[in-house]
């Protein structure tokens, strides 16, 4: 019997194990919660897929992700990711990627975590909506704005609401699987 999932994720094989694996499972670790802030941010304007297509090649490109190596990026390495095929070469999200590196460096100094910060928007567990369509999905949210504001006057950069409700449906913070999906636990329906 064929699976029933969420129908965006139908595309191809990396969609639905992205899907079926991570997408709205929750995620309380500061290391995976950095690489979807850094991967949604370049996703603005872009497809998922084109985002999840050169994941490695970001994994790569930005020393997996490690943002305490980020947030000191030098001159040289900016010039070596705008010259790397693999990723997507924007200097203004690669100078927005050490920028909020930074940053979240300095939430973490703030509340001890990145995820106790960010999860505190919830109340510190996911949001289970009951979406029967993908057109009964939002693109943001009160608190995809509450919280794309907060992170704006922390100095945050390409992270606005649509991007971060993006990142939270990600990252777990919301559940948006569609009320049929097979992701959809039983308990949350």
């Amino acid at each position: 019997m064929k699976k029933i999932r969420c129908g965006w994720c139908e595309k191809s094989d990396l969609y639905r194990t992205y899907h079926d694996e991570e997408w709205g499972k929750p995620v309380y670790d500061d290391d995976t919660i950095f690489e979807f802030l850094v991967l949604e941010s370049f996703q603005a304007g872009l497809s998922w897929l084109t985002i999840l297509n050169k994941r490695d090649n970001f994994r790569r490109a930005f020393d997996d992700f490690n943002y305490k190596k980020i947030a000191v990026y030098s001159p040289e390495k900016v010039s070596q990711l705008m010259d790397d095929p693999g990723i997507v070469r924007n200097r203004l999200k690669v100078l927005a990627t050490i920028n909020n590196a930074q940053k979240f460096m300095a939430v973490q100094k703030e509340f001890g975590t990145f995820a106790k910060y960010i999860w505190e928007f919830v109340g510190g567990k996911p949001i289970i909506n009951h979406p029967k369509e993908l057109a009964d999905v939002p693109a943001t949210t009160i608190i995809s704005d509450a919280l794309a504001k907060d992170l704006k006057k922390r100095s945050f950069k390409f992270l606005g609401s649509t991007v971060i409700y993006a990142h939270m449906q990600a990252t777990g913070m919301v559940d948006d699987h569609l009320e049929n999906c097979f992701c959809k636990s039983p308990a949350d329906v």
